[in-house]
């Protein structure tokens, strides 16, 4: 039976955490998912994680997490990213003294997934080593594993160096998607070589919001260039962008990839 998979992209907040909570109960009945990951950058309040946050997405139902540019915003999750056992990963072209683990092997009953985490350079204000010669050395590193699926989460601001990334790695990988613009977009496919893709997932948060962030304060900073708080809608409509997608774990390829957008009233 085909690996099935559903991945959520950045949760924004809590009204990004109890949107997924609202909503998984249903689409795990609707899809009976394998494995079910999530991009936990944002949250807690929009900017980074806690324990607390994590758990209660844990609680929720979600396995694993990927993070991205504001995974250290909050140090109390260094621990936890430096647990081998932890359910969370940081991207992996971070340079190599930063705490945590930037791929990890899952096990699903008798399935191996290797979870891995890249971020971009293209826009992006860190100093990152190369994500394409990181996906190289992690598939060096884990060549004598039996795996399964490969899923990269790629962390990334321009669609141009996912795009060439997607094609760097397909047939390597049994997905790549996209996380961090909060923007989904609908260019899922599977590529020739078998590699699914989609430039960026989207996100659960706020609907009537500016990428999860209350509208007004962000429209005030735009015509005045001035600071404001970034504030984040605890009640509203919410959205939820995922993607769904079935892996032949027999030659780590999809086979199948759709998108699932959902709304829900918190």
């Amino acid at each position: 039976m085909n690996l099935r998979v559903l991945i959520f992209g950045d949760v924004m907040g809590g009204i990004g955490r109890k949107a997924i909570a609202k909503i998984l109960p249903k689409l795990k009945k609707e899809l009976k998912p394998d494995l079910i990951i999530a991009n936990a950058e944002n949250i807690a309040h929009g900017k980074g994680i806690t324990q607390k946050t994590l758990e209660e997405l844990k609680k929720a139902g979600v396995d694993f997490f990927t993070s991205g540019d504001h995974v250290f915003d909050k140090k109390e999750i260094i621990p936890v990213l430096e647990d081998k056992n932890s359910p969370l990963i940081r991207p992996a072209n971070y340079p190599p003294l930063a705490s945590g683990f930037g791929y990890k092997i899952v096990e699903i009953g008798i399935r191996k997934i290797l979870m891995i985490n890249l971020i971009g350079r293209v826009f992006m204000k860190g100093d990152y080593d190369c994500p394409f010669r990181k996906f190289d050395q992690i598939l060096e590193e884990t060549k004598n594993e039996k795996l399964n699926a490969v899923i990269v989460d790629f962390h990334t601001e321009a669609t141009s160096e996912i795009r060439a990334f997607s094609f760097y790695a397909d047939g390597r990988a049994s997905i790549v998607f996209g996380t961090h613009t909060h923007v989904p977009t609908s260019d899922n496919q599977i590529l020739a070589e078998g590699t699914g893709y989609v430039s960026d997932v989207g996100m659960a948060g706020a609907k009537d919001s500016v990428l999860g962030v209350d509208k007004e304060n962000i429209i005030k900073n735009f015509l005045t260039q001035m600071p404001f708080e970034h504030q984040i809608p605890e009640t509203g409509k919410a959205i939820i962008n995922a993607i769904f997608l079935e892996i032949n774990p027999k030659n780590k390829k999809a086979e199948k990839i759709k998108r699932v957008d959902k709304e829900v009233e918190i």
